[in-house]
């Protein structure tokens, strides 16, 4: 009877490792894939409830809503609002005058002092003054509208690098959860082989100590996703608590530029380099004008005298503001003028260094994460998944022990966190390419 018995848990062990191959194959069978296909073919099980959110409704989202952009785009209106009064005259001047005897305002009869004068003023800068204040201006104005496109560019930037990073959760969670059940099967058939005298009890226990890593990472996982959610939300200028939604698969963006044309393409369209140069256009004429500060302005007037009992008079006046105090005022300000535009140079240079290097950072940062994915994608990934399969196989035919399995499994799952990883890194290396560049990479 109890040699029966064995029999019969044997059998049943025998079904239940049977049964825990299938679904593992089944499970194996899930290819490690770049996302170049689109959401509406994705056969992925659904991690979180909610709908599927795309990079271009966010980007979309963010444009509209972003009170900081609206900020960046009404400054950049007034600054160009401002362009044309800088380059007008200024207003005119109207004066009347009373001037009579003791019976005051009553003109009198035949006093040559006595009559009511009307005086229109207009000042006028000396020549070219106003030309170079409307340049200041429209310089001013560049540097404001400069800064909107710059600040655009670097909230999509932000966007998208968030997206990618909550891309790289969901995918990740996925890919635990998905071992977490190969690993759940794994502890079953290790059970039933203990029960059966066929396995030790060490097995089990690994098998459970290795699950309760895989749901410590996911409990990291779902928090890391809670704080990207809510940093998007910010970009967003929603509630933290708005649901973000699931990020849809999108496709593999491809750096087609070397990096001495990403260094080029910074130089001429970066908004931020443009910006200096905008900068050091209005300080150079911001030096003009100070040295023409040296010359006078002028104004000039015509008055009308009407006068009691006697002939009316006219009058014409020219006036001149002098100088004379240029070593007080306009010496120091030619100064002061100079040495504005010696900052915005140096700054000009700082930021061409800075940029330079920043892309550089992420120049790098892309190729060495285009190889890691290729790498992982068609060899590494493929391998552990091969290694695993035989493992299965071994343990299956009593050849390969249970921790040798164990450590196949978790080899398989690090190296496709590994790729996500690298795509992760790539995508938002390209992402914070192109406020630095001045155009778009990823789409």
């Amino acid at each position: 009877m109890r040699g029966k018995t064995t029999k019969m848990w044997q059998f049943a062990s025998f079904a239940l490792c049977l049964a825990g191959l299938f679904i593992c194959g089944q499970a194996l069978g899930r290819n490690t894939h770049e996302p170049e296909k689109k959401a509406a073919g994705n056969q992925h099980r659904t991690l979180e409830a909610g709908a599927v959110v795309t990079l271009e409704e966010l980007l979309g989202a963010a444009v509209e809503g972003n009170p900081g952009l609206k900020a960046a785009m009404q400054s950049a209106h007034a600054a160009r609002q401002m362009v044309t009064p800088a380059r007008t005259l200024p207003d005119p001047t109207f004066t009347f005058q009373n001037m009579a005897g003791p019976d005051f305002p009553q003109l009198d009869a035949g006093d040559a002092t006595s009559g009511r004068t009307y005086t229109l003023e207009q000042e006028l800068p000396f020549p070219g003054k106003l030309d170079l204040k409307g340049k200041i201006a429209s310089s001013e104005a560049d540097v404001q509208e400069l800064g909107h496109a710059q600040f655009l560019l670097q909230l999509k930037s932000n966007i998208k690098q968030a997206y990618y990073d909550l891309f790289f959760t969901y995918k990740s969670m996925e890919t635990v959860r998905t071992d977490k059940e190969l690993l759940l099967t794994f502890t079953q058939i290790a059970e039933t082989r203990y029960q059966t005298g066929q396995g030790i009890q060490q097995d089990v226990v690994k098998a459970q100590v290795e699950i309760s890593k895989l749901i410590d990472r996911l409990v990291n996982l779902d928090r890391q996703r809670h704080t990207i959610e809510a940093d998007m939300n910010k970009l967003l200028y929603r509630s933290v608590e708005t649901p973000i939604g699931k990020p849809a698969e999108f496709e593999k963006a491809e750096l087609i530029y070397s990096l001495d044309e990403l260094l080029e393409m910074a130089r001429s369209s970066s908004p931020t380099i443009q910006t200096r140069r905008r900068e050091i256009e209005g300080r150079q004429y911001g030096v003009e004008l100070a040295q023409k500060e040296y010359y006078p302005d002028f104004a000039l007037g015509a008055s009308y005298v009407e006068r009691r009992d006697q002939s009316d008079m006219y009058g014409i006046m020219i006036k001149a503001k002098l100088p004379v105090y240029f070593w007080r005022r306009q010496r120091p300000e030619l100064e002061a003028a100079r040495a504005n535009l010696m900052s915005a140079q140096m700054m000009r240079n700082e930021t061409v260094s800075d940029i330079s290097s920043k892309i550089r950072e992420a120049y790098v940062t892309a190729t060495t994460a285009d190889q890691l994915i290729k790498l992982y994608y068609s060899a590494i990934v493929p391998q552990s998944r091969m290694s695993l399969e035989s493992a299965m196989a071994g343990y299956q035919a009593g050849k390969v022990d249970f921790l040798t399995l164990i450590d196949n499994l978790v080899t398989l799952l690090d190296y496709e966190l590994k790729y996500y990883e690298s795509l992760n890194e790539y995508q938002k290396a390209l992402a914070r390419l192109e406020p630095l560049v001045g155009m778009e990479l990823t789409r």
